[in-house]
């Protein structure tokens, strides 16, 4: 896609992003509810500049969805044509026939530059509509094998949460839709509005992608449920400090043995490197939304000094911060962790 195309997608204080989430004859309830209060819930703290969204229908006649609901919408496929961002929230099948006229309007939106998101089972639509040629992708565990086995052309990726591939976004089971929207909002709108999105849905701090859809693992505890709720809190407001696994644990009122294990079970990964993500992502907020120097950013994201910031800039993102500030000043859009 060409930097035109990016930079008509980008969203500018004078042009409302527009998010139109697709609605279907056995729609899938809990996806949709999840594009609905992530963009379409009014939210008058942030003011003016937030999602403008809709509802496309892509048959006529009366549509239903999962629990007896009976849907209205704000047009059809023609709706599509005006989006900045599109939703797919599920399919009602895996085997359910895609209509040839949302198969066109999908690749006529992709042609122009719009974002296609698809939730749980939505990635057979954008597979059918072949978006996602050559591309990475996800879904629910229990359909990545049949989704590779139906497309060879794509990367399935059958133990993370969501993927982001140029533009096209696929998410794990229907819970991961809330990750992969979030995402969307940290991207759009910066890790502020993003959390506090999250902050009114009552979630625990951000999910990143990469981080395991497997779900055979025994339930955390009640105590240890709520410990580590309230320590990832107060590692959220206290980044900038040093932190080890016996403080935390000790913190968490836990074994360090303990602490590991149910860590490594709620995020898929180690403390130390959740914490290196926490602060790089921090970083990058600083540099974006604020003219400190490099030294202070370092030291306000935990980092020992502009020195060690910058090695990990190099390993992550194969630039300094001094680049990653002047590209996003720029309006390029770049990685986030």
């Amino acid at each position: 896609m060409s930097e035109n195309a990016v930079k008509m997608t980008m969203i500018a204080a004078s042009t409302p992003h527009r998010v139109i989430a697709l609605a279907y004859d056995g729609l899938c309830t809990f996806e949709f509810g999840v594009a609905v209060e992530i963009f379409g819930l009014p939210r008058p703290e942030f003011g003016a500049q937030w999602y403008h969204f809709a509802v496309a229908g892509i048959e006529s006649g009366e549509m239903r969805a999962t629990g007896g609901i009976r849907i209205m919408t704000d047009g059809g496929l023609e709706l599509l044509s005006q989006a900045d961002t599109i939703i797919i929230p599920g399919w009602r099948g895996i085997d359910s026939p895609v209509p040839d006229a949302l198969i066109n309007a999908l690749r006529q939106a992709r042609d122009r530059g719009c974002r296609i998101i698809s939730i749980c089972s939505g990635v057979f639509v954008l597979a059918t509509a072949g978006l996602l040629r050559g591309l990475k992708a996800t879904t629910h565990w229990r359909y990545t094998h049949i989704l590779q086995q139906r497309f060879p052309d794509i990367t399935v990726l059958n133990d993370v949460l969501y993927v982001d591939e140029q533009r096209i976004m696929t998410s794990a089971g229907s819970a991961a839709g809330i990750d992969l929207c979030l995402h969307v909002v940290r991207e759009d709108y910066g890790l502020e509005k993003a959390n506090s999105v999250a902050h009114r849905l009552v979630i625990q701090p951000h999910r990143d992608g990469s981080q395991t859809q497997n779900l055979d693992r025994p339930v955390a505890k009640a105590r240890e449920s709520q410990s580590l709720g309230q320590l990832f809190d107060y590692l959220h407001q206290n980044l900038g400090q040093v932190h080890s696994v016996a403080s935390l644990a000790t913190r968490a009122g836990m074994s360090p043995r303990t602490l590991v294990r149910r860590f490594a079970q709620v995020t898929g990964t180690t403390p130390a490197r959740w914490l290196l993500h926490q602060r790089l992502r921090r970083a990058q907020e600083y540099l974006i939304h604020s003219q400190h120097s490099i030294e202070a950013i370092a030291e306000f994201s935990g980092f020992c000094n502009a020195s060690v910031l910058r090695q990990h800039f190099r390993q992550h993102f194969a630039l300094s911060p001094t680049q990653f500030r002047k590209e996003n000043s720029q309006g390029k859009k770049m990685s986030f962790i």
